[in-house]
């Protein structure tokens, strides 16, 4: 699932000119992986508090703005972090906070589509299956 965010993140990241072009070019990669980490980390993490996979995946197809739960717990840290590791400017990482919730509507969509099998409910249950058997 993680490959797939990260894929996700470099072609919505990758598609903002004015995103793209503020990252400098041997920070792309990481800055990329770092999104994608918070992203996967915040997506399990709100499962519980969404009421399972199905409440998670309906919270962000109606993710349209900012502001929704799991955008923001998503956001917080990302933002901070993108501004202490990589140096990135407020209006920057701002853009990036900002191209969020389009990121998880189509992580939404992908799921729920069941002719796209990249991300499916069951590979996010699994996620966070390792998830607990690593704390466990």
């Amino acid at each position: 699932m993680f490959d797939e965010i990260l894929n996700m993140v470099k072609g919505q990241i990758g598609g903002h000119p004015e995103i793209a072009s503020s990252i400098p070019p041997q920070q792309a990669d990481a800055v990329h992986h770092e999104i994608a980490t918070h992203i996967n980390n915040g997506l399990q993490s709100q499962v519980a508090q969404q009421g399972g996979v199905g409440g998670l995946l309906d919270s962000l197809s109606n993710a349209a703005t900012s502001g929704s739960p799991v955008t923001s717990a998503i956001e917080g840290g990302l933002v901070g972090s993108l501004g202490s590791k990589f140096g990135l400017s407020p209006a920057v990482t701002g853009a990036i906070s900002a191209a969020l919730p389009g990121l998880l509507q189509k992580f939404a969509h992908k799921a729920k589509d069941p002719n796209d099998p990249s991300i499916t409910p069951d590979s996010i249950s699994g996620g966070l299956g390792g998830m607990l058997k690593n704390i466990f």
